[in-house]
């Protein structure tokens, strides 16, 4: 009777504690996504700026409709990406079109002296300052989801429930330029 009640206080102690680290898995992932939730409100918030900064920069860029067209078919694209996956993949597109804007404004500058594109530009700024804020903490929540798929004993439960390794919000080749506030300079 001692053996038995000994095993089945065993069993009910590795129940308890895989039900522990599932509900903490279940806590990670949902803090992974409610941090993406921030990021994606930055990303809606730039998203809606550009349609204004294209109008403001057409009438100067006769010459770089490409630009335009690129960030244009950018924004569209990460607009209707609808996994997180595809979400990172299509703002890294969007940030290299942004960039390249960025390159081209400085040819034009009756551009620069537009209040309004300044006005714009340091908006733009300001909401690429909180998406890297909010990215970083997205990418704290991945990690620490990561790491417990990873650690045993919750690997075990993890594997059992199918909780996996999620990607990072990573920006590939731009990381390092991209991570940097965005420089406008005027001449």
């Amino acid at each position: 009777m001692g053996v038995l009640l000994v095993i089945l206080g065993i069993i009910v102690a590795f129940i308890l504690m895989a039900i522990s680290l599932y509900n903490r898995l279940v806590r990670l992932r949902n803090s992974r996504e409610q941090a993406f939730a921030d990021v994606d409100v930055q990303l809606r918030q730039r998203h809606d700026l550009i349609p204004q900064l294209v109008e403001a920069v057409k009438g100067y860029m006769v010459h770089e409709r490409g630009v335009l067209t690129e960030i244009t078919e950018a924004r569209a694209n990460a607009m209707k990406a609808s996994t997180i996956n595809d979400k990172i993949a299509a703002e890294a597109r969007l940030s290299s079109a942004l960039d390249g804007l960025r390159v081209s404004v400085e040819a034009y500058p009756d551009l620069k002296a537009s209040q309004n594109f300044m006005d714009l530009q340091n908006e733009i700024s300001d909401v690429e300052n909180k998406i890297a804020a909010a990215r970083r903490f997205f990418n704290s929540a991945t990690k620490e989801l990561n790491v417990a798929t990873e650690v045993f004993p919750s690997n075990i439960v993890a594997t059992m429930f199918n909780f996996k390794r999620e990607p990072m919000f990573d920006l590939g080749d731009k990381r390092t330029v991209i991570e940097e506030p965005p420089q406008i300079k005027f001449q």
